[in-house]
């Protein structure tokens, strides 16, 4: 067998097995390109979330806003109501006078008195607690300095059809009325002969301000809230949070003044008084509630100028806030 030549043999000679791949700075553009679309995916989320935040606390300051200034409303709807006589109640009884609540430093200021003082159907201090007493209902701790307090005194919308024990209650018929309340047992009402028609209604009284706090003093952080002190069935009051989230609070009162309604911060005279007459001619409730942020949000400066009734709230922070307000007209 003859050999293959040498020029046979180069005609055949072995392949080249180096591979071929990107080269360094091919590499080094496309890390650079894929940093390039990843960053702009990181900035897009980046946005999306940030707008989402921002979303959520606008929408925090939505629901919280709409449901105080609501649920304010529907009280003050109704504020006033005494179902079937518009005489002046009679002296309470049977009656067991409330061993506290609501009651300001004027003469003749009582947790009875005040109670019994259905008559106004709203009350108000503009810019002050009147009920930080002893034995009264708001303590200065509990009450942001600077803010106003509202009063709203009416009847259940439905008569009661059974008697609860020391619960207060309105007894009428269509020519007088008369609180009553016992302890220990089931209230009897007041007699009043043949008198028709014979209802009693449970008595609901009010008392809303701003707190500097929702739950407790000592809550970290402190988000101040809108509560109200409300009447419980032993005569005394009993703190309600309404919505949290609401820094300030400022309240007018509409009175008749032809040809228009004129509005006043205030009015003379006290909350035990049922003879204070110009609280009795208030026909409608002007009301601005400021809704803030449980916190504040990084990147967000709030500068801003809230002029509500007779005061001015003016802001250097962080805190993302929107203000509410409405006119109640009163019905009764």
């Amino acid at each position: 067998m003859t050999k293959p030549s040498i020029a046979s043999r180069g005609a055949h000679a072995a392949p080249d097995w180096r591979q071929a791949g990107f080269t360094l700075i091919e590499m080094l553009i496309a890390i650079t390109i894929g940093l390039g679309i990843l960053a702009g995916l990181v900035g897009v989320l980046a946005s999306n979330a940030g707008n989402s935040r921002s979303n959520d606390r606008t929408s925090e300051l939505m629901t919280n806003g709409r449901y105080a200034l609501n649920a304010m409303k529907q009280e003050l709807r109704e504020a006033g109501f005494r179902a079937y006589t518009w005489d002046l109640p009679g002296t309470p009884g049977p009656w067991t006078a409330p061993a506290s609540g609501c009651f300001g430093a004027e003469a003749g200021a009582s947790a009875d008195a005040f109670l019994s003082n259905i008559v106004q159907g709203v009350w108000g201090s503009n810019n002050a607690n009147p009920f930080d007493g002893v034995g009264s209902c708001i303590p200065a701790a509990s009450y942001s300095i600077g803010d106003d307090v509202l009063v709203v005194r009416r009847l259940a919308v439905t008569p009661s059809t059974v008697l609860a024990a020391d619960t207060v209650y309105f007894h009428t018929t269509y020519e007088r009325g008369q609180l009553f309340r016992a302890t220990g047992g089931a209230p009897v009402p007041p007699d009043f002969g043949a008198s028709r028609p014979l209802a009693s209604f449970e008595v609901q009284v009010y008392v809303y301000y701003i707190s500097p706090f929702t739950v407790s003093a000592t809550e970290v952080p402190l988000v101040p809230a809108l509560v109200r002190m409300a009447l419980r069935p032993d005569g005394t009051m009993a703190r309600e949070l309404v919505a949290s989230g609401i820094e300030h609070m400022q309240v007018q009162y509409g009175q008749f003044t032809d040809p228009n309604t004129q509005y006043f911060d205030t009015l003379p005279g006290s909350s035990s008084d049922p003879l204070a007459q110009a609280w009795t001619d208030v026909n409608s409730v002007r009301i601005w509630l400021l809704a803030r942020n449980a916190t504040p949000e990084p990147g967000y400066a709030n500068t801003s100028n809230y002029a509500m009734g007779d005061q001015n709230y003016v802001v250097n922070d962080n805190f993302r806030r929107q203000m509410f307000s409405t006119v109640v007209q009163l019905r009764n």
